[in-house]
């Protein structure tokens, strides 16, 4: 195996990758995270991956006991980026923080789209642009992470037919935050990250997802930009 290079499996024993580490220094900093990390919440599982790295994103142990997963998430996932399905994100933070590298899907906004929609009817941007892109959420991962009204909006169409491959969804704040995370978990048809509580945003969804990359990345062979120890 050349330098750099990862085995086939989940990496869940002593080994590190992180896609987005390029240097040594960034390299460093994630892998003493990530050990501590290991150390409070454990190893033994994908989902503890994810546990960790929303942990870390926020830097509060605390996150990993508020994580919910629902329908086999992280193999939804790795499924979904290997049919190269597109990432459909809330807002452009959320698109500017998920991996470009270790997988081919393309990463759409809903911000970019529906603001005939958003004016003819009253509703947030980003509920009218997920209702825009109807179309591209079957089999698609979707990811949402700060507009709680277009994870509603979502759990509508989901419940109206619609399959997207996988869903995380962990909007922040004291609006509809918690309720539709609560929607989303009620479904129980679709595979799902969430998260209890009012907390979660960017930071989060942007672990969550990252996580399943590094994943899918490592399954495949892709992660040799990444760094091991």
């Amino acid at each position: 195996m050349r330098e750099g290079s990862s085995p086939r499996g989940d990496t869940t024993g002593s080994t590190y990758t992180d896609l987005a580490a390029v240097t040594p220094e960034a390299y460093a900093i994630a892998s003493a995270s990530r050990s501590l990390a290991r150390e409070q919440l454990g190893n033994a599982t994908p989902e503890d991956r994810i546990r960790q790295r929303c942990s870390i994103a926020v830097g509060d142990f605390a996150m990993a006991d508020l994580m919910r997963f629902s329908g086999g998430p992280v193999e939804a996932g790795v499924a979904a980026l290997e049919r190269r399905a597109p990432i459909i994100v809330d807002i452009r933070m959320v698109q500017a923080g998920v991996l470009r590298r270790g997988h081919s899907s393309e990463i759409i906004c809903a911000l970019d789209h529906g603001e005939e929609i958003a004016m003819e009817r009253g509703i947030t941007r980003t509920s009218a642009g997920f209702l825009a892109l109807r179309d591209r959420l079957e089999g698609s991962i979707v990811v949402i992470g700060n507009a709680p009204s277009a994870l509603l909006v979502v759990c509508g169409m989901i419940r109206g037919g619609v399959h997207p491959a996988l869903v995380i969804g962990t909007p922040v704040g004291f609006v509809n935050a918690a309720e539709s995370k609560e929607e989303l978990r009620a479904l129980g048809t679709i595979p799902s990250v969430s998260n209890i509580g009012t907390r979660g945003g960017t930071p989060v969804a942007v672990a969550a997802v990252n996580e399943i990359i590094t994943i899918y990345a490592e399954r495949e062979g892709h992660a040799g930009s990444g760094h091991w120890v």
